[in-house]
Order: C-alpha cells, then structure tokens, then sequence
C-alpha cells in the first residue's frame, strides 16, 4: 500500500507516478521505493514521474530514481519527469542527471512523449 506522498495513475500506456512533499530517505523514499519495484515486477515498461508536489529531494531519494532508472532500462523501459520545479531542476542539472532522465516541462507533453516512443 502506498503512503500520501505517491500516487498512481495511468493513462494509455504510461503510468504515472504523482510524488507530494518532501522525500528525505524516511517512509515516503521507502513508499516510492516499493512503488518503483511493484511496476518493475508488473513491467510496465513507461512510467512517468510527476514531481508537481514534490518540494525536496535529498540524496536518498535520488539514489531510489537513480535504481528504478537502472532497472527499467535492463528491462527495455523508461522513466521520465515531469513538472519538477527550479529548486529539484538545479539538483538534476549539478548532478548531471538531466542526462540520464527525460524531462517533461508538463504531464500532458510527457505522456504524449512517452506514448508516443517505441510503438
């Protein structure tokens, strides 16, 4: 069962992965880490990560993205973001992950990116 801050959705073939709050490596990195392995072991093979809600991320929590990216990609998935704000967007941008995740400036443009790849 998943805690406040994840929320699952789907639409067409991309699920969507809506994080809230914070995520500082306490229960709610725990639930998006469960969240991550359950649509691993479903395979879905596009998940979208809405990162509208989510105020911080520290090293725990990009650790987590980092390990579901690793694992879809085995698996011939992906895994983008959508709506992340300035603050997490510098994060990504220091970090040099904006070389490892798609990034989506909308849900909206994100699932049609991602519906659209691989058909």
């Amino acid at each position: 069962m998943l805690g406040p801050k994840v929320k699952l959705t789907t639409q067409g073939d991309v699920t969507i992965l809506a994080l809230q709050g914070e995520f500082i490596g306490g229960k709610e990195t725990e639930d998006l880490r469960d969240a991550l392995a359950q649509e691993s072991k479903d395979e879905t093979k596009k998940l979208l990560i809405d990162l509208a809600g989510a105020t911080y991320l520290n090293s725990t929590a990009l650790g987590v993205l980092i390990a579901g990216h690793t694992n879809f990609s085995k698996r011939g998935g992906s895994i983008g973001l959508c709506n992340v704000s300035k603050n997490i967007e510098n994060i990504f941008v220091i970090t040099k992950l904006t070389l490892v995740f798609n990034i989506y400036s909308t849900r909206e443009e994100g699932v049609a990116q991602m519906a659209a790849a691989g058909k």
